[in-house]
């Protein structure tokens, strides 16, 4: 069968890989590349035979890979923390990388070249783990993982000056003249490419759109995808990171969400290639025979970024707990660094003892990754009682109008303009707490007095007048952060009645043991306003439709619910 073959025990072994991995409670693609390392060459049982072939296929995974991330940056997640990210991102990627190309040449003896490259793989943070570790705990509208947040989307962008500059250490001779000349093609290229795809690609999204063909709009936003990734590569520049500037260009319009979603399938299916490939070139000898070479690279790794992450942190004004969630969040390394390290052994720049060491400390920083965020609280707690540290105070601008027995409404989204709209409707005093600056200039323009700022700061809420508050709204979804919000809106206000959003029915009694005193279910009120709307119309009888519903929810709610 040849190269099928060669692809069901692909997509075999990464299955299991991933069924593994899971199980461990590790990132999908440790198992992948775990996967890749048992059907490469280097070890015995089932092996891939047509390497070359797969590997072309794993460029286009690579391509697809980059193109979706690119979709999923949004350049407007940076305006709430523009100065931190824009500023302390490209500090910190300079700075990891120089540590990083030192560490090469001193610590592991590589030549100078290749450390460089060892510095730039090492220097960038994994956007996948990262946001599915915040996703999980619920904690990503948080200040600190805002911050975090606009940190990767800084280190992604860093990637396209790599992929430009790191392949032409190859010739260091005369390097300054051939550094310009690529970043000058790469320049009128890429700027070729943002200007046909700003004008041209929204229209012809558009019209497909209008004749309504769900599937030509995916082979449209595909062909998108791989079309830039080849005309990037006819001029010299990496297949990927055309793919990934097609991503971004197409990150701004009104289609990206739904690519996106149509893409994400075909992208998995190529990404899970694309990552047992990585693992195929891995040879696992190389970890047995120095075990202490890659734990203390490993820890070098994690410590490093984390210092450099937290200090620039703290620099740019994040206190208290943020410099330790930051640091630790974002010490491991990341998924583009498969891309670089691919690049670098393809083209010949680093040495197979380099690949290996590089691949090894980027799947095993990812696999520890989720225990190493979960020890920045208790972690930076311990040394704040050791230091004896008080808690720095953050200057907030408090509202304009002084507010007593108010309500504090966090969020200004669909569930938190619905219930300030109804509020101010029944001349109840309000206050709009929202992080988000669009929608805090959102609830500013709708006539609303607001606090840009996170509900779970007790700053924020000392600003909000926490302490004369009657209810305190909690509407966003994130369960992580309303137990924050709960525990220190309550330690500055023990009787403030607190109503917040549940996003699931399991997560009800937990919330009653944290002291909530309503929780609602939008999906559940939206079930029972439909049935009541339907009631209606069979003209039953209002006070027992009214009784059933409220049967309903003292069962789904518990005995102490209001109707």
């Amino acid at each position: 069968m040849g190269i099928a073959a060669d692809f069901v025990l692909i997509v075999v072994a990464g299955l299991l890989g991933a069924l593994l991995a899971r199980a461990l409670k590790l990132p999908l693609l440790v198992g992948y590349v775990a996967a890749g390392v048992v059907v490469g060459p280097y070890t015995g049982g089932p092996t891939v035979g047509q390497v070359h072939d797969i590997e072309l296929l794993a460029e286009i995974g690579a391509a697809l890979l980059l193109f979706s991330l690119g979709l999923e940056v949004s350049l407007r997640d940076l305006q709430p923390v523009r100065r931190v990210a824009l500023i302390g991102g490209p500090i910190q990627v300079v700075l990891t990388l120089l540590a990083g190309s030192l560490a090469g040449v001193y610590l592991f003896g590589m030549p100078a070249k290749e450390s460089a490259w060892f510095g730039s793989m090492i220097a960038l943070s994994s956007t996948m783990v990262v946001v599915k570790t915040l996703a999980a705990a619920g904690v990503t509208s948080t200040l600190a993982s805002r911050v975090m947040i606009g940190i990767l989307v800084v280190q992604d962008l860093s990637v396209i000056p790599m992929l430009i500059i790191l392949p032409q250490l190859n010739t260091p001779d005369d390097i300054l003249p051939k550094l310009a000349q690529s970043i000058g093609l790469a320049a009128v290229s890429l700027g070729t490419v943002v200007l046909l795809g700003t004008r041209l690609l929204p229209k012809l999204l558009r019209r497909i759109l209008e004749w309504g063909s769900q599937e030509l709009f995916l082979v449209a936003v595909v062909a998108t995808g791989v079309g830039v990734g080849y005309a990037a590569y006819a001029v010299g520049l990496s297949f990927a990171l055309g793919a990934f500037v097609a991503g971004i260009i197409l990150s701004e319009s009104e289609f990206s969400h739904q690519a996106l979603s149509d893409l994400a399938p075909l992208r998995d299916i190529f990404g899970l290639i694309f990552f047992v490939t990585v693992g195929m070139l891995f040879d696992p000898s190389y970890a047995v025979n120095h075990l202490g070479f890659i734990a203390v690279g490993v820890v070098l790794i994690i410590l490093g970024k984390a210092v450099i992450l937290g200090v620039i942190a703290r620099l740019f004004g994040y206190v208290n707990m943020a410099p330790w969630i930051i640091g630790l969040g974002l010490a491991q390394i990341g998924e583009f660094s498969f891309v670089i390290a691919r690049s670098g052994i393809s083209s010949g720049s680093i040495s197979k003892t380099t690949y290996d060491l590089a691949l090894t400390c980027t799947v095993l920083t990812m696999a520890v990754s989720p225990l190493v965020s979960a020890a920045a609280l208790p972690l930076g707690r311990w040394v704040r009682r050791r230091r004896k540290a008080v808690t720095v105070a953050t200057p907030v601008a408090p509202p304009q109008t002084f507010l007593d027995d108010h309500v504090i409404v966090a969020g200004y989204g669909r569930s938190g303009r619905a219930a300030a709209r109804v509020l101010r409707a029944a001349g109840i005093p309000l206050l709009i707490v929202e992080f988000n600056h669009t929608l805090y200039r959102d609830l500013t323009a709708d006539g609303f007095h607001g606090i840009w700022g996170d509900i779970t700061s007790a700053e924020i809420l000392h600003a909000a007048n926490a302490e004369r508050a009657r209810v305190l709204l909690l509407t966003i979804p994130e369960q992580n952060t309303i137990h924050l919000a709960l525990e220190r809106s309550h330690r500055l206000h023990p009787s403030l009645a607190v109503v917040v959003r549940a996003t699931r029915e399991h997560h009800l009694p937990e919330l009653r043991r944290h002291g909530v005193d309503a929780a609602v279910l939008p999906e559940f009120e939206g079930g029972v306003e439909m049935v009541r709307q339907a009631l209606l119309r069979y003209q039953h009888d209002d006070a027992v439709t009214q009784e059933a519903i409220a049967g309903l929810r003292r069962e789904y709610y518990g005995p102490a619910t209001q109707t």
